[in-house]
């Protein structure tokens, strides 16, 4: 424990001679700001009312530090490393949902496909107050995750906080997650593509769509593309630029910016689009963050799709996994976003061309059902004599078949997919 202490130590004296050739801001010599960690350090080891372990000190003092930089930033510990080294290959256990920390609480920034939180209803933007009970706030983020995270099939309990709505409790079942990141489907002569997340083989995983709905639809007869990133919670950034390049000849595809200049990178595509320029309509909406929104960006920048849905996520900031070997990892934010036309994404997000907020189907047939022949007072029903017997039965089935509709109908899809149709009887196809 002493030699992770003094190597702790050495980490944070180091740190000022690393950016030597920068201009730092006045501040306070840091060797004195040591001492008080390590005058603290001693004294609460010394006179905390309960025994306590080094290791979770040290541990807790390393997370306090990148969590109060910003929400992303964190200390993972052994376990918690090797978790997150699971689950960017595909298959994890938990709840399957990506979150942040906001204001002390945890907040959903998308439910993943085909998972307990998908199926129980959890939406962008709920609020997690409690945990079987305990309150979030005064946790970690990933004390929290951590608690969320179990054996399959035990359950947990969810308190949740979501605009407009009293807080609720909702019981979830963990189980082990599979992560399914493309689906595609043909839609008429539409080629629907639904990337959930973007992990290891997400981009093969679209190619192999594309191939495949044009052996299906047939390559001449299809109208157009409809890649659907809505609550789609991000991943890996080689992924979001392996799915762009794709639809491109040539161009920037994103940029990330760091503290220092020379540090910039610059991603861009290869020649050949798979597409062979057939023309695309890419859905987003609240859920859709970091990897998501450098792709829709990219395409939206280069004129190369056509963005639909709502205002994405905001989440434009990079996240750089450093190890310690032998404790866990340190997950820092290292950069930000830029899209081709040097936008950032951070907290601003990426503004859709059509905005396409999700709707209810609901049925208006009763409403004219009032000024119907049957409504009107005294009208004489199927026998002479009898109020007509039908109206109050149809309005039941109409409200039946209006919710099962409401079910069923996906607003936003169906509107970009006449979008896409419009789209593709403008250029000729």
């Amino acid at each position: 424990m002493k030699k992770i202490f003094l190597s702790f130590l050495l980490l944070l004296s180091l740190t000022p001679c690393v950016f030597a050739n920068e201009k730092i801001p006045e501040q306070e010599n840091p060797y004195l700001l040591l001492e008080a960690f390590g005058t603290a350090f001693q004294t609460i080891r010394k006179d905390y009312v309960d025994p306590i372990e080094d290791k979770k000190l040290v541990e807790s003092a390393i997370n306090g530090m990148l969590a109060s930089l910003d929400p992303h930033s964190g200390f993972m510990n052994k376990k918690s490393f090797e978790d997150m080294q699971v689950q960017t290959k595909g298959e994890f256990g938990g709840l399957g949902v990506e979150v942040t920390m906001e204001n002390g609480w945890v907040r959903v920034v998308s439910p993943i496909d085909d998972t307990p939180a998908f199926k129980a209803g959890l939406k962008p933007g709920d609020y997690f107050t409690h945990i079987d009970g305990v309150a979030i706030m005064g946790m970690t983020l990933n004390q929290a995750v951590d608690k969320m995270r179990g054996k399959p099939d035990t359950k947990i309990t969810l308190t949740i906080s979501r605009k407009g709505e009293k807080p609720f409790d909702i019981t979830l079942k963990r189980a082990i997650i599979h992560i399914q990141s493309v689906k595609h489907e043909a839609k008429e002569n539409i080629g629907y593509i639904r990337i959930s997340s973007f992990m290891g083989t997400t981009a093969d995983g679209v190619k192999k769509a594309i191939e495949d709905l044009n052996k299906e639809i047939g390559k001449d007869k299809v109208l157009g593309y409809l890649i659907d990133l809505r609550n789609n919670p991000g991943g890996l950034l080689d992924q979001a630029v392996g799915v762009v390049d794709l639809f491109l000849d040539k161009g920037e595809i994103v940029s990330t910016r760091s503290k220092r200049p020379e540090e910039t990178l610059k991603f861009t595509a290869k020649k050949g689009d798979i597409t062979n320029k057939k023309p695309i309509v890419v859905l987003i909406n609240e859920g859709s963050a970091s990897a998501s929104e450098i792709v829709a960006g990219a395409l939206q920048d280069h004129h190369r799709a056509l963005i639909v849905g709502n205002k994405s996520f905001g989440k434009g900031s990079v996240q750089t996994i450093i190890p310690m070997p032998g404790y866990g990892a340190l997950r820092m934010t290292t950069a930000r976003y830029y899209t081709p036309s040097g936008r950032s994404i951070q907290a601003k997000g990426i503004q859709p061309d059509i905005l396409i907020k999700q709707a209810k189907i609901e049925e208006v047939s009763s409403v004219l059902d009032r000024y119907s022949e049957a409504a009107l007072p005294g009208a004489i029903g199927e026998k002479e004599g009898q109020k007509a017997p039908h109206l109050q039965k149809k309005k039941k089935e109409n409200q039946d078949d209006s919710k099962e509709e409401e079910t069923k109908t996906d607003y936003q899809l169906e509107r970009a997919l006449d979008i896409l149709k419009g789209i593709s009887i403008y250029k000729g196809n």
